[in-house]
């Protein structure tokens, strides 16, 4: 045995990397773009790409000729709507970087994220598939709402970050209230890694802590190629030699290794400085932070160097968990290009020149263009017939995929976002991303009958590609509906069936997403009897509900002994119950935050049936929602104004109004920050609001909360209109 083991000892480590792949999985890094609206996330991903050698002039947002940004609508309108990917390659050149990677080009696989809540959908499966990610925030307003958004959903999939104060040259800049925030809203472990050189309009380069070194660049140089490295300026001197201590004392309280030669009196070379640097951010214990300004050009070549250093690569991060489909236990995939393959189906894309595109993440393995892959869960099969890279809208074909790699498929079938494909021996179901519920809908009809049948195409379309927005007929009004985040979704939503379906539609006034709950426990009794010569149908079910947490949605449980209904029904009273909370009970909303337990029920030899006891489910239901005083509840939204000081009055006045709940205010700077809580149904037009009540001069944002229950008399309005009655008067 001890030879055995002696062997294994000495046998070489086999490679995880295909020898005829370009790039190693050790010099491959799969990061995301992500912040608040505004922040600066295409300016910089557009920065990068042109000091990475990709492009060969640097577009703009407000010229609307970024790389990222492709769509028409995005163009337009200055902000990123979907998820754009694309790749680059980074050498460190400079002396003083972590030298294992000195001179050595990686693959930066980089994926812009929009930062508007209303598609929140595109950061979320990003997020999914990443290995590490850049937040950015802005210098003048720190950590915004949506930047508190993006930092949970990075936490929720286990994402490395580092992050980036971006506009420093703006006014009002404040890299050190941008930190606090970070540490007090997000409650980062985060540490300055460079700090700026001057502010504002004085704002030249940055001080490389690790290194202590000054990076300026050259003011007369407009592409931002020309810098420095040089001495640290005598008046700056003191405060970088303060925030290297500071950041060796916060990292040896997590690091083992620098906690030993602090402890030995020995010195922490910078080597070893940025070696437990990056053991730490893999581990998403310390966030690195550096500064500069994307749109100034300065600032952004030591970002590279830092995604370079710090974040992980695919073998630096835990192994992707998946379930075995047959008997639900743990499989992990590892990062290996001589592995089974695995994937995951990220995102589903429409492409005008060759149809469906199939957005994956390789986990393990290769794949070849000819390969038969698997997806679990139709259980069918599909041959490769084209593998593309992507940069942004351009499509480069390639026959092999590697592990750590994002790729597109053309022309799969019966997919969806979020599904694993692999190979058929290797049968594995990886964790699709989660995405929210809509919280707003609106009616649409086509302006024309010729339109009708490509309307119903363009919008089954656009529910494929994208998990937040669903479509469906009322049944009792007939009218098709369409729902999602927010008045921006549904309106990207019409004008890309214009653009892209070329179909012209009406739309109705946007209504909300309202749920119903109970308040109370209750017991519901369901029967189906129907006898009308030969075999009849009997079902009888009796449940009892019960409220359940906020946001736990429906739970149900089998609670059922002795047989009283067979097994077989089970499923069918499960249905039953399922369906009657789609419709909801007291104005047709869906029923959610109930515990639904199964107890008791009859059944017949001969006339019982899965449909009787799947309509015993719904009466039961139905019958106990009504004994257990239902509400309804409605979206609540967290929204933030950012106002000057004389408009503060008249914005908090218009935010009561509209039943608003000021939750904190704070002044920053020149300006006022309120953040307050308020219904979805008071927000519709408060773009133009805000605007009027400050001359233009105010901002806000907003994000879906949590749902709380409507107020009495609004309530009544509410059921009024669900009944078809007129609405009384407030």
């Amino acid at each position: 045995m001890e030879a055995v083991l002696e062997q294994a000892k000495s046998a070489p480590v086999k490679s995880p990397n295909s020898p005829n792949r370009q790039y190693s999985l050790e010099r491959t890094r799969n990061i995301g773009i992500a912040a608040h609206i505004d922040a600066g996330k295409t300016t910089t991903t557009e920065r990068i790409l042109f000091y990475a050698g990709l492009i060969h002039k640097m577009g703009n947002v407000d010229d609307g000729n970024t790389v990222t940004d492709w769509m028409e609508q995005e163009r337009e309108r200055g902000i990123t709507i979907t998820s754009a990917a694309t790749t680059c390659y980074w050498t460190q050149k400079d002396d003083g970087t972590y030298k294992s990677f000195l001179g050595v080009p990686h693959r930066v696989n980089i994926i812009d994220t929009p930062g508007h809540v209303d598609f929140t959908a595109e950061v979320e499966r990003s997020m999914r598939v990443l290995d590490g990610a850049v937040a950015v925030f802005c210098g003048v307003a720190g950590v915004q709402p949506q930047s508190e958004t993006v930092w949970r959903q990075a936490t929720k999939y286990r994402v490395p970050r580092i992050a980036f104060v971006n506009k420093m040259d703006r006014t009002g800049a404040n890299f050190e209230n941008a930190l606090n925030d970070m540490r007090k809203k997000l409650g980062a472990y985060a540490y300055p890694i460079f700090l700026p050189i001057g502010k504002e309009d004085h704002f030249s380069g940055v001080i490389d802590i690790v290194n202590q070194k000054a990076i300026v660049y050259d003011p007369a140089d407009e592409v931002g190629l020309k810098y420095e490295i040089t001495e640290i300026p005598a008046d700056l001197k003191d405060s970088a030699g303060a925030a290297l201590a500071e950041l060796v004392d916060a990292v040896s309280n997590k690091d083992d290794t620098i906690a030993e030669l602090i402890i030995e009196n020995k010195p922490v070379s910078s080597e070893a400085l940025k070696a437990a640097i990056r053991r730490l951010t893999c581990k998403i214990e310390l966030v690195p932070v550096l500064c500069g300004s994307a749109f100034r050009k300065r600032g952004v070549q030591p970002l590279l160097d830092a995604i370079v250093d710090y974040l992980p690569s695919p073998l630096d991060v835990p192994p992707a968990v998946g379930m075995d489909p047959d008997n639900s236990g743990k499989i992990e995939v590892h990062s290996n290009d001589n592995s089974k393959f695995c994937s995951l189906a990220f995102k589903l894309w429409r492409d005008p020149y060759v149809g469906k595109l199939v957005f994956f993440r390789v986990y393990s393995g290769q794949l070849k263009k000819g390969d038969v892959i698997y997806n679990p869960r139709t259980r069918k099969r599909e041959r490769v017939s084209r593998v593309m890279m992507l940069q942004a809208d351009k499509r480069i074909d390639v026959d092999t995929t590697y592990s750590g790699d994002i790729a597109a498929l053309v022309g799969l079938k019966n997919i969806t976002t979020g599904d694993t494909l692999c190979d058929e021996d290797f049968e594995v179901m990886l964790e699709p991303p989660t995405f929210p519920e809509p919280v707003i809908s609106m009616a649409v009809e086509p302006k024309t009958k010729a339109d009708r049948d490509k309307m119903s195409e363009g919008l089954q379309q656009l529910a494929e590609e994208d998990p937040t927005f669903r479509c469906f007929t009322n049944e009792e009004t007939g009218q098709l509906i369409i729902a999602g985040m927010g008045e921006l979704h549904l309106e990207i939503i019409r004008d890309r069936l214009f653009r892209e379906f070329k179909v012209a539609a009406n739309a109705g006034a946007p209504q909300i997403a309202y749920r119903e709950t109970v308040t109370k426990a209750a017991e519901g009794e369901g029967k189906f009897i129907r006898q009308s010569g030969g075999r009849g149908q009997y079902g009888h079910a009796c449940i009892t509900i019960a409220p359940n947490e906020r946001g736990k949605g429906l739970e149900i449980e089998n609670k059922i002994v002795g047989g009283a209904i067979p097994k077989e029904y089970i499923p069918a009273v499960i249905d039953g119950v399922e369906e009657a909370a789609k419709g909801g009970v007291l104005a047709g909303y869906p029923v959610v935050d109930v515990k639904v337990a199964i107890t008791d029920g009859t059944f017949h030899e001969v006339d019982s049936s899965e449909l009787a006891f799947k309509m015993a489910g719904i009466f039961a239901f139905k019958d106990a929602v009504k004994k257990a005083s239902a509400i309804i509840l409605e979206p609540i939204m967290k929204v933030e104004a950012s106002t000057p000081d004389e408009y503060q009055g008249d914005l908090l006045g218009d935010l009561t109004r509209r039943r608003g709940k000021i939750v904190h205010m704070e002044a920053k700077d020149s300006s006022n920050i309120l953040s307050a809580e308020v219904p979805l149904a008071e927000m519709f037009g408060y773009a133009t609001a805000i605007r009027s009540l400050s001359k233009g001069r105010a901002s806000y944002s907003m994000e879906p909360f949590r749902f709380e229950p409507v107020p009495a008399n609004i309530a009544a309005g509410i059921l009024d209109a669900a009944k078809g009655k007129p609405a009384a008067r407030a």
